[in-house]
């Protein structure tokens, strides 16, 4: 098992990024909460999850503990694998997945792309007991990478989007959805987030 990769960040993405450890650049399947929180940094250091198919080996990325322990009990739900769990974590904070959990909102984590009632009520059910009942960091206070033109913000959005299995139409609708109800500059973080979000 890899349990982290400290080494120089060659390539960030919404979805992913590449760190050189050594001469081998790994790929690194990262969420939204991860990217926001990495910033421009030459060094990094994320904690990591190997998920081990027939047909892939996949690294899963996270900056905090708190954020990878939530990824592993989330993906020891039955209709929950590795690429839910990092839409579940890309979509709400740790904080809110948390709350969530302890108050029974099944509501909110259903709204997350790709998960239904019944895989929502069972997440509830099964961790209810398992997650932190104190929030590490607030999620209120997260600062969002820099703000980029209307037009570069979108199409890094739309690309982020279509990587985490929306069709492209879909996709588009909701990024133009989220930028009309929009009054001020918005990161791409927030227009991601915000899209995930749209109905």
């Amino acid at each position: 098992m890899i349990d982290y990769l400290s080494g120089k960040l060659v390539f960030k993405d919404p979805t992913y990024v590449i760190i050189d450890v050594g001469g081998i650049g790994y790929h690194v399947k990262t969420s939204l909460q991860t990217y926001s929180k990495i910033k421009d940094e030459e060094l990094i250091k994320l904690l990591t999850f190997l998920h081990i198919k027939e047909d892939a080996h996949t690294l899963y990325g996270f900056k905090e503990e708190d954020e990878k322990r939530l990824f592993l009990l989330l993906i020891s739900i039955n209709g929950v694998g590795p690429n839910t769990g990092l839409m579940i974590l890309s979509s709400l904070s740790t904080e809110e997945i948390e709350q969530a959990i302890l108050s029974g909102d099944v509501a909110t984590i259903q709204h997350v792309k790709g998960i239904g009632a019944k895989t929502a009520q069972r997440i509830i059910l099964e961790l209810k007991d398992k997650v932190g009942k104190t929030s590490g960091s607030d999620s209120s206070n997260t600062q969002f990478g820099f703000l980029k033109s209307d037009n570069k913000v979108r199409e890094e959005a739309l690309k982020a989007l279509i990587t985490l299995g929306f069709p492209k139409a879909a996709a588009e609708k909701n990024i133009s959805a989220v930028m009309k109800k929009t009054t001020r500059e918005i990161s791409l973080e927030e227009l991601i987030k915000a899209s995930l979000k749209t109905p």
